[in-house]
């Protein structure tokens, strides 16, 4: 993961001056986020900061390739790892059975 600064905004992505260093990036347009309506570049200003990954690194060209979509996968992994999956493994029958019992009790 690194943290860079937006230096430019256009139709297909933004460029990123990555902290500490004179290295830019670019991160296109379907790699701004993992939700589709969030993959607007206007959304990012001039000057803000953004947390992304690093997905290709090119020796001979010294060209970057970042993705917000590649950190937020790997995060969300991360967290099911750590704390379990959100689906608790009950069906519709136990969580409704257990519903109705409750109901017939009172």
């Amino acid at each position: 993961m690194v943290t860079g600064t937006v230096t430019e905004v256009n139709d297909g992505g933004i460029e990123v001056q990555i902290a500490d260093s004179e290295m830019t990036a670019f991160i296109r347009r379907a790699d701004l986020s993992r939700d589709r309506n969030d993959q607007r570049p206007e959304r990012f200003s001039k000057g803000e900061k953004v947390d992304a990954r690093v997905v290709s690194y090119d020796k001979k060209t010294q060209k970057v390739s970042l993705s917000i979509k590649a950190l937020e996968i790997a995060e969300e992994k991360e967290a099911v790892a750590n704390f379990g999956s959100s689906d608790s493994g009950a069906s519709l029958g136990d969580i409704l059975g257990a519903a109705l019992k409750d109901r017939e009790k009172k």
